[in-house]
C-alpha cells in the first residue's frame, strides 16, 4: 500500500464519484479507478459498492477511511518535522474557507506568515460550511473558516469576526422602494424567500420568524452568495445572507437592506480537528494568527 493509494481513497470517499474524484486529482478516471480496485484487492474487502448514481461506502469502507486520514496526517507530519531540522519551517498548510469575508481573511493571514516563513507552501479550498467542515473532520485540511454554527465536540474554534445579515431585494420590488437601510423581518414574511442551503440555517431562519407567529416561504436553498443574488436580481424572491453578500450588487438591479427586529449577525469561525495532532506547520501558522490576528477582530 502506497501513500497515492490513501490520498486517492480519501478524494473518493469524500466524492463517491470516480469522474469528479478524478478532476479533483487531475488524473484520468479509469487509472483512478484500478487503484482503487488495487486498494481493494490487497485489503481482501470491497471498500465501495457501485451503484448507477456514484458510490457508497462499506462498512470496511468507513472504518478505512478513519485510518486513513490519521496514516496521511501522520506521514505528512514526519516529513515536515525531518526537513525542519535542517532547513527551518517548511512544508504544506491545507486550508479551506467559505465564501464571503473568509478569502480575505485568509488571504491578509497567508501573506503576513509567508514574510516570516518564506518556505510554507499552501493548499487552498473553497465551498459551504458543511462541505469544509468535513474536510477537517476528514484530515484533509488543517483548518477552516466557516460560519457558525459547528460541531464543537468535533471541532475546535474560534471566532474571528461577524457581520449582519442583510435581506438582498429586487429593484423593483415594494420592498426596495421602503425608505431607510433596514428592515424589520416581519415585512419579508409574505414574500418568496432564498436561503442558504444547510440544514442549519433554514432552521436558525425559522426561528427568527417564529417570534412573530409566521413561517418563512423559502422558495429556494443555495450554498453560494453570487447565484444567490443572480437569481434575486432576476425577481424570483427575496435573499436572506450575509452582508458580504452585498459586494455582488451592482447598478439599481438589487437593494440590500440590513435585517432589523431582530438584528441578527452571521459569525466566521476559524476551526481544527479537536482530536488530531496538527502538523507543525499548522500548529506554528494557527498561534501566529491568534498572536497577530484576533485582537484586531475583537
Amino acid at each position: 500500500m502506497e501513500l497515492r493509494h490513501i490520498r486517492y481513497f480519501l478524494v473518493v470517499s469524500e466524492e463517491l464519484n470516480f469522474t469528479k474524484a478524478a478532476e479533483k486529482l487531475m488524473i484520468a478516471q479509469p487509472p483512478l479507478s484500478r487503484q482503487i480496485k488495487d486498494l481493494e484487492d490487497e485489503l481482501g474487502t470491497q471498500l465501495f459498492v457501485r451503484k448507477p448514481r456514484g458510490l457508497q461506502l462499506t462498512e470496511a469502507g468507513m472504518r478505512f477511511k478513519e485510518y486513513a486520514g490519521q496514516i496521511l496526517h501522520l506521514a505528512e507530519r514526519s516529513a515536515e518535522d525531518i526537513r525542519e531540522m535542517n532547513r527551518g519551517l517548511q512544508g504544506t498548510l491545507y486550508m479551506a474557507t467559505v465564501e464571503g469575508v473568509a478569502p480575505r481573511m485568509v488571504s491578509k493571514w497567508i501573506q503576513k506568515f509567508h514574510e516570516a516563513y518564506p518556505h510554507v507552501q499552501y493548499n487552498l479550498w473553497n465551498g459551504n460550511s458543511d462541505d469544509v467542515s468535513g474536510r477537517v473532520m476528514n484530515g484533509l485540511c488543517d483548518m477552516a473558516v466557516i460560519t457558525a454554527p459547528y460541531d464543537q465536540e468535533s471541532l475546535e474554534g474560534v471566532e474571528v469576526f461577524s457581520e449582519p445579515w442583510i435581506a438582498m431585494i429586487p429593484g423593483d420590488h415594494p420592498l426596495a422602494k421602503m425608505p431607510g437601510d433596514s428592515i424589520d423581518l416581519i415585512e419579508l414574511a409574505p414574500y418568496d424567500l432564498i436561503i442558504p442551503s444547510r440544514q442549519s440555517r433554514l432552521n436558525e431562519i425559522a426561528g427568527w420568524f417564529t417570534p412573530l407567529g409566521v413561517k418563512p416561504k423559502v422558495i429556494c436553498r443555495i450554498a453560494h452568495m453570487l447565484n444567490a443574488y443572480e437569481l434575486t436580481a432576476r425577481g424570483l424572491g427575496i435573499a436572506i445572507y450575509p452582508n458580504a453578500a452585498s459586494s455582488y450588487t451592482s447598478g439599481d438591479e438589487v437593494v440590500i437592506k440590513k435585517l432589523s427586529a431582530p438584528s441578527v449577525q452571521a459569525s466566521y469561525v476559524l476551526v481544527r480537528n479537536a482530536e488530531r495532532t496538527p502538523s507543525t506547520v499548522a500548529k506554528e501558522f494557527w498561534e501566529f494568527v491568534m498572536d497577530n490576528f484576533i485582537e484586531e477582530m475583537k
